[in-house]
């Protein structure tokens, strides 16, 4: 079994994990604010075409590679069975590689134009962004998360660098910078191979004694792989609306809009590593007061964090004046750092805490559901863009609110009074954005937040406390217990921090073993958080021993 965990050493973790998400945010940064300023509106547009179909190629191991994670994040690297592991490595690379086969030459057969380059580079994709996964996976789970760290930057450096040496030389044409992508999974691979070269090299188990083990990889992660892009699909599937229904100017600009928003969000995984092992350590009588703890920070930074929208446009609009239409979308579509970053930070790691992870599968069903009927309805039956947008804004509200109706009904808190101001926040937030001139409407919603402070004062009072008070040393703010205090003290210290730094969605993996032994293993929960999961369905990972 694993060795033990020392808290300096997840400590260490965390810090190396965030490491590698303040990387991929500068490469973000590049990718969302420099580019669209040197390439021109349709390549950008047909860049963003690629970048949405490929984003979505990992559901084509169907949970194998999810499944491995269940099933052997007890285990260090030496303790793990690398014959039958090679066995699955083998499975995915050939079945991919068909699938990339079938899939390109469908492209070059059946499209036209430009779809027919982007779809044969989404193909490649296939092979390549699954075998990323598959290492990335492996370090994870068995706590090299120094190997995983150096490969995460190798491989978003490497598209760093080369997409600003196609800007250097000028270069336009949107493959370039596809390809960049590309080249960017061949480092990571090869630096996974020389990481895991035990897991890739070497005698492998017998084809039937294989197969029996896909099956049970797959039964064990095909819910938890269902939940992770579910989550996705719920924008996803609305920026695959657009770009069907409109042509790929209108699509670009969107997409623009999409990729400023999600620039906010890109360190919320790294909070959920620090957050959810925290919370895994306290005892659930206080969990439900430390969720109205968190909530009541985490809202009022978020709405004051708004604020920005209004000076950040005028900046955009001096840089990139070519999307200042693209700046009317993204005030619509702000809001969705609000619902997004609680659903991640807290409704889904509390649901994750009491074992209801089913809940978070219904909730993005339902979401789904409700968002594909409304994003079709504005595309198709009304032609109204606008509309389509805000529709994705409700579809997020809705995913947070039932996911937070069904936290609270476990807690036992009323939420309905946030509700409400929240959604009115929302309104206001998007009314001064859409329909006032650009100062006038961050003027009024200034005051529009001014009122929600003044309703929430105590909230407000706070987290001021938190950001700027130093440590909190008055024996009536503390929990009953000291070691409550401590780690209360931990996830509030840990919050205002990687608020500001924070992608979604939220990805944590548990090792099910823990619930049968009543223990917790909180750093590998940390390293399984890292991995991308979503939801574990714990009836289906009945087999960890068989390994």
């Amino acid at each position: 079994m694993a060795k033990s965990i020392t808290g300096r050493k997840f400590a260490a973790n965390v810090v190396m994990s965030i490491a590698a998400q303040i990387v991929s945010l500068a490469v973000s940064f590049v990718l969302t604010l420099i580019v669209p300023r040197f390439i021109d509106e349709y390549q950008y547009a047909y860049w963003q075409t690629y970048v949405l179909y490929v984003g979505y190629v990992g559901v084509l191991h169907f949970g194998l590679l999810d499944g491995l994670v269940l099933r052997y994040s007890k285990y260090d690297y030496e303790e793990l069975d690398k014959a039958r592991l090679r066995s699955q490595f083998a499975t995915l690379l050939i079945f991919t590689g068909a699938v990339t086969v079938i899939a390109g030459a469908v492209s070059l057969l059946a499209l036209g134009g430009t779809n027919k380059l982007i779809f044969s580079l989404v193909a490649i994709g296939i092979v390549t962004k699954n075998l990323v996964t598959y290492s990335s996976y492996m370090l994870q789970i068995t706590n090299r998360i120094n190997k995983y760290v150096i490969l995460t930057i190798a491989q978003r450096l490497t598209y760093g660098v080369v997409v600003a040496v196609l800007l250097i030389l000028k270069v336009n044409d949107f493959y370039w910078y596809c390809l960049a992508d590309l080249c960017g999974d061949a480092v990571g691979i090869v630096i996974g191979v020389s990481f895991n070269r035990g897991l890739y090299l070497g005698k492998m188990i017998k084809p039937s004694e294989a197969f029996k083990e896909i099956k049970v990889n797959v039964a064990s992660g095909i819910i938890l792989m269902l939940a992770n892009w579910s989550a996705m699909l719920m924008i996803g599937s609305a920026k695959m609306i657009i770009q069907w229904r409109w042509d790929e100017l209108v699509f670009g600009k969107v997409s623009f809009a999409f990729s400023v928003s999600n620039v906010f969000l890109v360190f919320v995984t790294a909070i959920s590593v620090v957050l959810f092992p925290s919370l895994q350590r306290i005892d659930q009588s206080k969990l439900p007061e430390m969720y109205k703890s968190i909530r009541s920070a985490l809202s009022p930074f978020l709405f004051f964090i708004m604020l920005l929208y209004f000076p950040g446009c005028w900046i955009l609009d001096k840089w990139i004046p070519k999307y200042s239409e693209s700046l009317i979308y993204l005030g619509i579509l702000l809001p969705i750092i609000i619902y997004s970053s609680k659903v991640s930070l807290l409704t889904n790691n509390y649901l994750k805490v009491y074992r209801k992870e089913k809940y978070m599968l219904i909730v993005n069903a339902i979401s789904i559901a409700v968002g594909i009927a409304l994003f079709a309805l504005c595309a198709y039956a009304f032609d109204r863009l606008i509309a389509l947008i805000a529709s994705v804004v409700f579809v997020i509200m809705l995913n947070s609110v039932l996911a937070e109706i069904f936290v609270s009904r476990i807690i036992r808190v009323n939420l309905v009074k946030h509700y409400i101001i929240e959604a009115v926040m929302t309104v206001a937030f998007i009314l001064c954005a859409s329909l006032l001139p650009r100062w006038w409407g961050c003027l009024a919603y200034f005051g529009a937040y001014a009122v929600y402070a003044a309703v929430n004062y105590k909230a407000i009072a706070a987290l001021f406390k938190r950001l700027f008070g130093g440590k909190r040393g008055g024996r009536a703010a503390q929990p009953e217990s000291e070691e409550g205090a401590k780690e209360t003290a931990e996830i509030s210290s840990a919050l205002p921090q990687a608020i500001s730094e924070t992608d979604t969605p939220d990805a944590e993996r548990v090792d099910t073993n823990a619930e049968n032994t009543g223990t917790v293993d909180t750093e590998k929960l940390a390293v399984a958080a890292q991995a991308g999961g979503d939801t574990v369905d714990a009836d289906a990972v009945g087999d960890t021993e068989e390994t």
